[in-house]
């Protein structure tokens, strides 16, 4: 057989010599497929997809060996405590599936006539608050919710807010469903505005007080059942509001003109768990960061407060180093305004980085702390006097420019594509209907990156 196809070969070639139809009809085919299947696997590979940017792990402060008996207290001035050497952090049970997208449209929320108001006026008017859990039937929280009924129903209609962004801590003390409706639904039941919201450390909590009744609810179970429900529809808590259906504890609300970063600070005051090898809502942040819309307003907000001169807390280092470190992986995208609960009193804070100058808002103090239980400033250890503003704090380019540690309260902002307005309003406490007073007023340019007030 092999001499039969040396011989057929050498034949075919001599010329004059015609192949048989057989041979032809063999040998045809051959080159055709050598010459067509080898270049087309090179010449058309799959196009390769952009790879994911690889994960960041953010640079925790060095915590400190600690005396392991006490905190310590922090220099007068310093607006920024010490980390703390072991702190608690509670995971996001797992029974709680995060979806891909963590963004929610206020259209989605709120009536069409709403978001119709906001692009006639080119400005939307928003209240904000934390800590208004009610525990302690101080009875507050319901009067400073009267006092934004009052405002809203006396605002004209391109001036009525819009909606409540809470700062956390809606439920004390460990965020359990069924407190839900005397401390955060009853309250607020007149107030004819939709209430989002991010957790606070006593929303996630899982950890009894002595004396308290046993928690039988993981952590969170509460805050998802009211602010992250697979629809809305109506509350077992409430016969009247409907629960809300943000994505996740954190997340991002779109407006016509504003971005708002909702984190969640955990427990202890950071973003992910510093003994982890992998920090997924840092990395989301810079995501979130990278793609906010440049012609809008930029706000975060978070129940941590990055600074705050109050004697007993001080402000959260993980909570500012997060911020930063996102920031510049961004590619320096900064917020333009950072809005904070968790300590009990309102302080408003100026940051100047580099040639802007950022306000920083404390607004804690929103009905759950009595007046003997809401934080005091730190004092002058020498000369016993109390701190006066502008005071310019150990932390660079980071001054104190207004305070309240004495009455509960506030705040109305409005958003246009120019400036941020806010306002801060307090309640004198006497259980009496009163018309809200502006107890502090600023201005932030967008463009400049200034703050005036």
């Amino acid at each position: 057989m092999a001499a039969k196809k040396k011989s057929d070969k050498k034949s075919s070639s001599k010329p004059g010599k015609k192949a048989s139809p057989k041979s032809a009809k063999k040998a045809a085919p051959k080159p055709a497929k050598k010459a067509v299947s080898k270049p087309a696997k090179k010449a058309s590979p799959k196009p390769a997809k952009n790879p994911a940017p690889k994960p960041l792990l953010m640079k925790f402060r060095a915590k400190p060996p600690g005396n392991s008996v006490s905190k310590p207290r922090r220099p007068f001035g310093d607006p920024v405590a010490p980390p703390k050497p072991h702190p608690n952090f509670a995971v996001i049970p797992s029974t709680n599936k995060q979806p891909s997208d963590l963004t929610y449209d206020l259209a989605s929320a709120v009536d069409p006539s709403v978001i119709n108001g906001i692009n006639a006026s080119g400005q939307m008017v928003f209240f904000s608050v934390g800590d208004t859990g009610d525990i302690n039937a101080t009875g507050f929280t319901g009067d400073l919710a009267k006092q934004m009924e009052a405002l809203y129903n006396n605002s004209p209609a391109n001036g009525k807010p819009s909606y409540l962004y809470h700062l956390g801590d809606v439920v004390y003390y460990n965020g359990e469903t069924i407190d839900y409706r005397d401390q955060f639904y009853d309250p607020y039941k007149f107030l004819n505005s939709t209430i989002f919201a991010i957790p606070g450390n006593h929303d996630g909590q899982v950890i009894v007080n002595k004396g308290d009744p046993p928690d039988p609810e993981p952590s969170l179970k509460g805050f998802f059942a009211n602010f992250c429900d697979s629809k809305r529809q109506p509350s077992q808590s409430s016969p009247y509001r409907l629960t809300m259906n943000q994505p996740w504890p954190y997340w991002v609300l779109k407006t016509p003109v504003a971005t708002f970063i909702g984190l969640y600070s955990n427990v202890d005051g950071s973003l992910d768990d510093s003994t982890g090898n992998q920090h997924p809502q840092f990395n989301w942040l810079i995501s979130q960061l990278k793609a906010a819309d440049t012609g809008k307003a930029l706000i975060l907000a978070v129940h941590h407060c990055p600074f705050s001169l109050d004697s007993d807390h001080g402000g959260y280092g993980d909570i500012l180093d997060a911020i930063d470190q996102a920031a510049a992986a961004s590619g320096n995208r900064h917020p333009d305004l950072v809005l904070s609960g968790h300590v009990h009193n309102y302080q408003r804070f100026s940051r100047k980085i580099g040639n802007a100058v950022y306000p920083y808002i404390v607004a804690g103090n929103g009905g759950y702390a009595k007046v003997a239980t809401m934080h005091k400033l730190q004092v002058n250890p020498t000369t016993k006097a109390q701190i006066t503003t502008p005071f310019t704090t150990t932390e660079t380019g980071v001054t104190l420019e207004k305070y309240n540690q004495s009455l509960p309260g506030f705040l109305r902002l409005t958003v246009s594509k120019t400036i941020i307005k806010g306002e801060y309003f307090t309640n004198d406490m006497s259980g009496n209907d009163q018309t809200a007073q502006a107890f502090d007023t600023f201005s932030y340019d967008l463009a400049t990156k200034q703050v005036s007030g």
